[in-house]
């Protein structure tokens, strides 16, 4: 047990703790919690699953990709609560896991929805293309497909939260340290704490983001997986 994996377990206990007090009961009239719960759900829903994988496939992987936006952003978020202050994505081992989930799921649909054969025709060899390119072509989109594609989400989650997170402590590090110098230099310790707050929007904008762009990613491998045909 160390500092991140403590912020992990707290945002995901606080993300179901949320859960279960907004829709413990739910009501046809929805009380506030209820409805903010229910348009975030929607809104990955519709915006998202439903509208890439349309309503019959998308029911099936809803769930994941549910708990994959969710459950991002309560951990991207913690690096902005006081005492907390870092994310629980902001190192490569939870970044990772979700990658590799991903990896599984999508070749999982590919296999189940489209059918092995036809999963592997479309991943690495695309309609359209002369057959000599394939050749050049059929590696490089088994690098693309099999590597690239979990490799790239988990190091593009890590490195915005992890980036994300020492621009706070350098903002703030430096209000501390113009602040203690009790001089005429003390007067940049108000511009570095007006950078700190600027960063700490920044940063919340990114945290809802990083959830949105990997939702949205792990929905279009899903997509290619499940084409019949490319």
């Amino acid at each position: 047990m160390n500092r991140v994996i403590m912020v992990r377990l707290i945002a995901v206990v606080v993300l179901m703790l949320l859960f279960w007090l907004a829709l413990r009961k739910p009501k046809v009239v929805p009380s506030r919690g209820q409805s903010i719960i229910e348009l975030a759900v929607g809104y990955v829903r519709d915006e998202i699953v439903y509208d890439m994988l349309g309503e019959r496939i998308g029911k099936k992987y809803l769930p994941y990709i549910l708990t994959l936006f969710f459950g991002i952003l309560f951990m991207n978020l913690t690096t902005a609560i006081p005492f907390l202050n870092i994310s629980g994505n902001g190192l490569l081992g939870m970044p990772l896991v979700l990658a590799l989930t991903t990896y599984v799921v999508f070749i999982y649909a590919g296999f189940r929805e489209a059918g092995g054969l036809t999963f592997l025709r479309n991943a690495l060899f695309p309609a359209g293309v002369p057959w000599p390119l394939y050749i050049l072509l059929t590696p490089i989109e088994l690098v693309n497909t099999f590597l690239v594609r979990p490799v790239s989400l988990a190091l593009r989650l890590m490195l915005n939260l992890m980036v994300g997170h020492l621009l706070l402590v350098i903002t703030f590090s430096a209000t501390a340290f113009f602040v203690g110098l009790m001089n005429l230099w003390s007067v940049m310790g108000v511009f570095t704490l007006a950078g700190s707050f600027i960063m700490t929007l920044m940063e919340l904008l990114v945290s809802v983001l990083q959830a949105y762009v990997f939702s949205l990613l792990t929905t279009s491998y899903i997509q290619l997986s499940v084409a019949k045909s490319h």
